[in-house]
């Protein structure tokens, strides 16, 4: 009998799991997807020929596998492959596109617009009407924008931090006050991610921090500042294996957004025999022992409840809703640790501008601005904008007129908070509001608005967390179960991470091997340095 493995979620794990096990196995991969899009998270939104991309994707990883895979979706433009690797510019003159029914390749030309470009990093962050180096450094620059009387206390706030750290860092907040000193953090950190969160860094787990920022410290900001000024004009190795996550000075993206390379994958996944099935919604998981047997899922276009039966099981959806379709005699610990996890929620304002504007404090008159930035982290108190991401400086492609701005206005929220509650008009108008008021627009150049919502965007490191381990050992219990992305196992993952822990999952299956403890060890950066073997 052909073996068949469902798996819940077109995002990048689940579509990375149906490719693998086409590429790899005999098993057939049937995916089911909740909403209307491709991607998850990773989706790219048209509107109006303007595309959105929902809160940034930088395609840089320091795994050579997630890499290559990468470029053999999509290869590198021919300008790009003449700076890089000739291994690289050898994959820009074929691409496997499709394959047939025998899994023969057949090479076809490569579509001009399947294709990624590399991009400059900036990213900033906006302080009292300043731009600050991110991640912060005790540059000349933000010393002399921040004062005399504040630059002594970052530095002997941060010598002490130093000298004396916080013994057993169990907060977020003990975790940034050991790497950047008292005074930094609250300039700099408690507010941000106080806003990003919706509660205090003394709530949540410095657990966050070795996810996101472990490998961040003034010292390694300063020294890498110091080597790419020496280094200034030459050509940059494109993996950057030896350069910190958040110091990357450049990036992959395709041409049209992360959206369209998994949709390119959703095609690859059709054309070799697998099934997306969209627009189904899991209802009930169905077990005996210690497997999973099957899935029962609602089709919102027709009202039918499938029943779709399988011999091997993925789930990236939240693990909050997994535990509760369980039909199974689930314990009453793991049933509570499940309900009580935490997820934060996203809206997305995309605001169309004549141009990006600053007053002139001298003439009082607004001026063009132009700003090289792909992100922008907003500092002021005064608004509840976190960050704004101008979209020109991802791909020029993602914008229909380009002598327009296509700015991001981003809001972290909770879904039935005040915010969220609020009419999509509403929110339009608060995000135009606040971008004219910290002073980056006018209201006269405000062309259009769409608002964006998205749940669960990031799983969160408070409420239950703190025992999520009970919770995961008795979900490894089900042998045919793998969890994997960010929802799927609540663990605040870049996108390379849950790819990887679909490849793993994928290889566990083909080698036979039962334990998940390979799948879960995927989690930071420094777990899965390739040059650390």
């Amino acid at each position: 009998m052909q073996k068949k493995a469902i798996i819940i979620g077109a995002g990048p794990a689940g579509l990375t799991a149906a490719y693998e096990l086409l590429q790899r196995t005999s098993i057939t991969p049937i995916v089911l997807e909740k909403s209307t899009d491709i991607g998850g998270i990773s989706k790219t939104v048209n509107y109006k020929g303007n595309r959105i991309d929902i809160g940034g994707h930088r395609f840089f990883s320091k795994s050579d596998r997630v890499m290559d895979w990468w470029m053999n979706m999509m290869p590198l433009d021919k300008e790009a492959a003449e700076i890089f690797s000739i291994s690289y510019q050898q994959k820009t003159k074929e691409i496997k596109a499709t394959r047939n029914n025998n899994n023969t390749d057949t090479l076809v030309a490569p579509d001009p617009d399947l294709i990624m470009l590399v991009r400059k990093r900036l990213s900033r962050i906006y302080f009292l009407h300043k731009f600050f180096t991110y991640p912060i450094q005790l540059s000349v620059d933000t010393l002399r924008k921040l004062g005399f009387s504040t630059t002594i206390s970052i530095m002997v706030s941060y010598l002490w931090a130093q000298i004396f750290p916080r013994k057993n860092e169990k907060s977020l907040e003990d975790f940034m006050v050991n790497r950047f000193g008292l005074t930094l953090y609250h300039l700099f950190f408690k507010d941000y991610t106080e806003k990003v969160w919706g509660v205090s860094c003394k709530a949540i787990s410095a657990e966050w921090g070795a996810q996101r920022i472990k490998g961040i410290s003034i010292g390694k900001a300063i020294s890498h500042a110091v080597k790419s000024a020496i280094e200034a004009g030459k050509p940059k190795d494109l993996k950057q294996k030896n350069v910190e996550t958040s110091l990357i000075e450049q990036f992959l993206y395709p041409k049209h957004g992360p959206g369209q390379l998994w949709e390119e994958v959703a095609h690859q996944v059709i054309n070799k025999g697998g099934t997306i099935l969209m627009q189904h919604d899991v209802k009930k998981i169905h077990t005996s022992g210690n497997q999973i047997t099957a899935i029962e899922a609602l089709d919102r276009t027709t009202g039918e409840v499938v029943l779709l039966e399988g011999d091997y099981f993925f789930s990236t959806m939240p693990i909050k809703e997994l535990v509760a379709d369980l039909e199974a005699n689930v314990p009453g610990n793991v049933r509570e640790i499940a309900a009580g996890l935490h997820y934060r929620d996203f809206i997305t304002i995309g605001i169309l501008l004549k141009s990006l504007s600053f007053e002139d404090k001298k003439t009082g008159e607004h001026k063009p601005l132009e700003l090289k930035d792909t992100w922008i982290y907003i500092q002021e108190k005064d608004v509840k904008v976190g960050r704004l991401q101008l979209f020109n400086n991802w791909s020029p492609y993602m914008v229909k007129d380009p002598g327009t701005t296509w700015v991001g206005m981003e809001y972290f929220c909770n879904k039935g908070d005040d915010f969220w509650e609020l009419t999509d008009e509403q929110i339009r108008q608060t995000a135009i509001t606040e971008l004219c008021k910290i002073g980056l627009a006018q209201q006269a150049d405000v062309l259009d608005a769409t608002v964006l919502r998205m749940e669960k965007t990031y799983p969160a490191y408070w409420g239950t967390y703190a025992r999520f381990e009970e919770l995961k050992s008795y979900i490894d219990t089900f042998e045919n179960l793998f969890l994997v992305g960010r929802n799927g196992m609540h663990k605040y993952n870049n996108s390379d991470h849950s790819m990887l822990t679909a490849m793993v999952a994928v290889d566990n299956i083909a080698n036979g091997i039962v334990t998940k403890s390979n799948i879960w060890s995927i989690n930071t950066e420094q777990e899965y340095h390739e040059e650390k073997k």
